[in-house]
């Protein structure tokens, strides 16, 4: 037999649902989290209905001091959530009416629809600030660790095969690339969850002259030039997701970012790179096998970009077969929107940690750089500097180094007389190619791993992220 909850939704019916049916609906167990963000909320409601003449101003300063109370009281962590009111919208509401009367007008002109969509709102856009914070130190650690590592060639990969010689800290800062992108989008994210949806109601907004403008002042809705944001159609105010979906996007794409970059770490790490050595401190052994030391946060940063993934999947397909407006599907938004920023927060953290207590082998990298099959480009390079067209340079090369290949001998150690065999236009000056510094200092191009280029850019970063 299903016993009945003692908390009924209104007037309309007689008895609180079954204690099965409460459990099934409730949301305290994790939307709690907003509970900042609905008080803060709660604040501004009262204040503008102060003005337009709904609360008397010792009404108005009782509510407030009563939510400040409870605001302390769940900081410290001495409140008490109760699953039988559903949700911490009603939470913080009904303790603050068993103390204060007044605190039954407070929801006057206000529905849980306006006010959940609001409190997702202020709660998001504390995140995406805070989540920048975190990419900026993640791309300072990139910065930090290729600054110390200025003069360290490695191979760079195509295909995973060897392909060209790059500085390590190119390609370091090409991450540094990705995540200002992730940066940018998350701020043009911000642009639309910075935006008021408080006075809409439940769907149709009030007949009482509320204030909207007043309220998005006091919480901060407004753009760079000071002008206030308010949505525009209550209906879709109400329902509206899609600066969840769009920040769950943002952080999708982080994720991938965090996961490549995990997985060159992990690659870096092996014994057949041996390209870095990370802290013990951010590494884990194995509990059989003694010798080994395992670059756990990098593959653990990689796996939960499938959690990331997922979460945007599943807003989409919460929203997609929606009608207007608020339907009870949409509190699953809140674990997925919560899930995705808590993991791209800590993955971000943890990775610029790691990075941060990682130590170059620049001695393996100098060997992995030191094969003079990297610079084969070069030398196709020096014969279209003699006037030959690319195409056939390619070739005569592709030829040149099936020879070296033939001869069991390293391009760089093959005769002129062997070169000349493949064809006439090599001079004596063909296997000066093979000096690493001075093919690494010719490539100058904007945006090229040339040694003046990679300098340039690495004091652009240092001067952007100080």
């Amino acid at each position: 037999m299903n016993k009945k909850s003692p908390v009924s939704r209104s007037g309309r019916f007689q008895s609180g649902p079954a204690a099965d049916v409460a459990q099934f609906t409730e949301s305290i167990s994790f939307d709690w989290r907003l509970w900042k963000h609905d008080i803060a909320g709660s604040i501004a409601h009262a204040t503008m209905l102060k003005k337009i003449g709904v609360l008397k101003q010792n009404e108005l300063s009782a509510i407030v001091k009563g939510l400040n109370q409870i605001h302390k009281e769940i900081a410290t962590g001495k409140f008490q959530w109760k699953p039988e009111l559903e949700d911490v919208h009603m939470n913080i509401e009904a303790e603050l009416t068993k103390r204060v009367p007044a605190g039954a007008k407070l929801h006057t002109a206000r529905s849980r629809n306006d006010q959940v969509a609001l409190d997702m709102r202020l709660w998001l856009r504390d995140e995406i600030t805070v989540l920048l914070g975190d990419i900026a130190s993640l791309q300072r650690a990139l910065v930090s660790l290729s600054e110390k590592n200025a003069d360290v060639i490695i191979p760079g990969y195509t295909h995973l095969q060897r392909a060209q010689p790059v500085y390590l800290a190119h390609h370091l800062l090409a991450y540094v690339e990705m995540l200002e992108r992730d940066c940018e989008r998350l701020w043009d994210c911000h642009s639309r969850v910075n935006i008021c949806p408080l006075g809409s109601g439940a769907i149709a907004g009030s007949t009482l002259p509320l204030d909207r403008a007043l309220v998005a002042k006091l919480l901060g809705f407004v753009n760079a030039s000071g002008q206030v944001q308010l949505t525009q159609n209550s209906m879709d105010a109400v329902s509206d997701r899609d600066f969840a979906v769009e920040f769950c996007a943002a952080g999708a794409l982080l994720a991938v970012h965090l996961s490549r970059l995990a997985e060159d770490v992990i690659l870096w790490a092996g014994a057949e790179f041996n390209f870095i050595k990370i802290a013990d401190a951010y590494t884990t052994g194995s509990s059989l096998m003694p010798q080994k030391k395992n670059p756990d946060i990098a593959e653990l940063a990689r796996g939960k970009t499938g959690r990331v993934f997922g979460n945007l999947m599943s807003l989409l397909t919460l929203l997609k077969g929606l009608p207007m407006t608020y339907n009870r599907d949409l509190q699953e938004d809140k674990e997925r929107l919560f899930d995705t920023a808590d993991t791209v927060r800590a993955t971000t953290r943890l990775m610029a940690a790691m990075l941060n207590n990682t130590k170059v082998n620049k001695s393996a990298c100098a060997a992995a750089a030191s094969d003079p099959a990297l610079l084969a480009t070069d030398l196709a390079d020096y014969l279209v500097r003699k006037g030959m067209a690319f195409r056939p340079a390619h070739h005569v090369v592709g030829a040149v180094v099936a020879l070296a290949e033939k001869t069991g001998k390293p391009l760089n150690q093959l005769t002129l007389a062997e070169l000349q065999m493949v064809d006439k236009t090599f001079g004596r000056d063909a296997l000066g190619v093979f000096n690493l510094k001075t093919a690494m200092a010719k490539r100058n191009l904007t945006g090229a791993p040339g040694t003046k280029e990679v300098a340039k850019q690495l004091a652009r970063w240092r001067e952007q992220l100080s």
